[in-house]
This record gives structure tokens, sequence and C-alpha cells, in this order.
């Protein structure tokens, strides 16, 4: 069976109303942009990869949001999330990838990208474990000075 076209999954996600199928179908289609992404650069169509990169991320939010209307509790109803996660990491990689082999003038939206994909990958871990220790440290108690 041929690899379905970018196109063809991005229509599958817009119609998809389940939260967990919509995050587990983001991880074909962000694979897919992936690799249209990495044509275009190979052919130094810079617009092609900033475009599908931004919306990439569009498409992360939209999971994201599904995820959070339909399991409010991702510590609870962790299906979708944890696809979600990982497959953000993958995309920050992509993105940082592209971002290197860009000329000056196609790296500020992607450098947003990237930013944008970081957020939302610190907003899902939270979502994920959020009695987690916080990063705080307490403050080390004071120490007696020796006479």
């Amino acid at each position: 069976m041929p690899a379905q076209s970018v196109a063809d999954l991005q229509q599958q996600f817009d119609r998809e109303t389940d939260s967990v199928r919509k995050a587990k179908l983001l991880v074909k289609l962000g694979d897919a942009q992936f690799d249209e992404t990495r044509r275009a650069g190979q052919a130094s169509d810079n617009n092609t990869v900033d475009s599908i990169l931004e919306k990439y991320r569009d498409n992360v939010r939209a999971a994201f949001e599904a995820l959070k209307k339909q399991h409010a509790d991702a510590e609870k109803h962790s299906n979708g999330y944890r696809q979600l996660q990982m497959h953000v990491r993958k995309g920050i990689r992509e993105v940082e990838e592209s971002i290197a082999a860009a000329s000056d003038p196609y790296k500020p939206p992607l450098q947003i990208v990237r930013s944008d994909l970081i957020a939302i990958d610190e907003e899902l871990i939270k979502a994920l474990f959020p009695h987690r220790p916080t990063d705080q440290h307490p403050p080390a108690p004071p120490t007696e000075k020796q006479p």
C-alpha cells in the first residue's frame, strides 16, 4: 500500500474528532511533513520548509487542545498525550536541523516555530507529570562556623 500523501493525512487529521486518534494521526502526518521539509530543504526551497513546519506546529496545537478538551487529566488518561509529547520532541529536532541549514533571512520564522514547540513540550510534560518535584531547590541550611 503506498504511503498516504501529506494532503490526505492532513484532511484525515482535520476531520478526526477523537482527540487520542488525532494525536496518534499527528505522528504519521508529522513524519510525512518532515519528509517533505527535507526534500524542500535539499532543493533550497526555504519558503516551503517554513510553511510546512508552521503547519506542523499548528497541528500540534490543535491535537493538544483537543486532548485537553476531551481528556483534561493527562496523568490519568495519558494515551495521546504520550505520543504527542514524543513527536513534539522529534519536531523540535527537525526544526533545529532546518534552522541550521537555512540561510539567515529564513531563520527567524523557524526560531519562532522552535520556541512554540518547546513551550508546548513543556506544557505537555507538566500535564503528564503534574506532581513531579519542582526544578527549584530549597535553600541550603546555613552552615555553622567552626572556631
